[in-house]
């Protein structure tokens, strides 16, 4: 009877074990998973409708001085080179935004579409508020990720923004912003475009200079810091490829 005893108790403690492990692992993979559906939908003839949301760096304004943004460089990547022509690609970055300003034009500039998918990159703003508005950051953001899960069906890709220069004083706090959206996305489990690290990895490199890659040398992608984004972005989804055109223009 002992013996019984002891083989159940054991059996039992096996399932337990395992039941927390599977646990554990479908949480940390949650984004991972989010990021899949998301590579999926590429499989599929099904129209997608992606909305590309943010603030003046998505709007594309200005600093581009008429080359194409990160918005319009996935465009033709997808909707011309992958032959998805049916896909709709939506911009609706405004310049000067805000998380709070998306939240309060949210039904005009993301959940009318229906989305299929929704990128959001925001926070360069937000950052001049400093250490004061980090809170308030986080809570908006989350609260961002909620209504879109609650008024859309859509599946959600955040970015980190692009590092900037020590010129920006105003935004000395960027990074600290740029952490928060990596939090988000881990609590929330949706997917992750971290422009800030793979931007910082890219000007790590021998005779790479950040300086280059803005057009106003503090805060503003130009035309080859967009195609660095857009290539981030591209390998993140697992759409690159060194033989597109979008995938072989020149960065410095």
């Amino acid at each position: 009877m002992v013996g019984i005893i002891r083989i159940v108790f054991a059996t039992s403690f096996i399932a337990l074990s395992l039941s927390l492990q599977a646990f554990a692992a479908s949480n940390v993979g949650s984004s991972t998973a989010e990021l899949e559906r998301i590579k999926a939908l590429f499989d599929s003839k099904d129209p997608i409708t992606w909305v590309i949301t943010g603030d003046s760096i998505t709007h594309g304004a200005l600093h581009t001085d008429g080359w194409r943004s990160y918005p319009e460089h996935f465009a033709e990547r997808i909707r011309w080179e992958m032959g998805r022509v049916r896909d709709v690609v939506i911009n609706t970055g405004i310049s000067g935004d805000t998380v709070p300003g998306l939240l309060a034009d949210l039904e005009h500039r993301v959940t009318r579409f229906e989305p299929t998918v929704v990128s959001v990159m925001m926070g360069m703003n937000d950052a001049a508020k400093g250490e004061p508005g980090r809170e308030g950051f986080k809570k908006s953001y989350l609260e961002l990720i909620d209504r879109l899960r609650s008024e859309t069906d859509a599946l959600i890709l955040l970015h980190t923004p692009n590092p900037i220069t020590p010129v920006a004083t105003s935004r000395a706090d960027l990074p600290a912003y740029a952490a928060i959206i990596r939090e988000v996305a881990a609590e929330k489990g949706v997917a992750l475009v971290d422009q800030e690290k793979l931007w910082n990895e890219y000007v790590a490199q021998p005779r790479k200079d950040l300086n280059y890659l803005l057009s106003d040398g503090t805060i503003h992608p130009d035309n080859y810091g967009h195609i660095l984004m857009a290539h981030n972005l591209f390998k993140v989804l697992d759409i690159f490829d060194p033989n597109a055109n979008t995938c072989r223009l020149y960065i410095p």
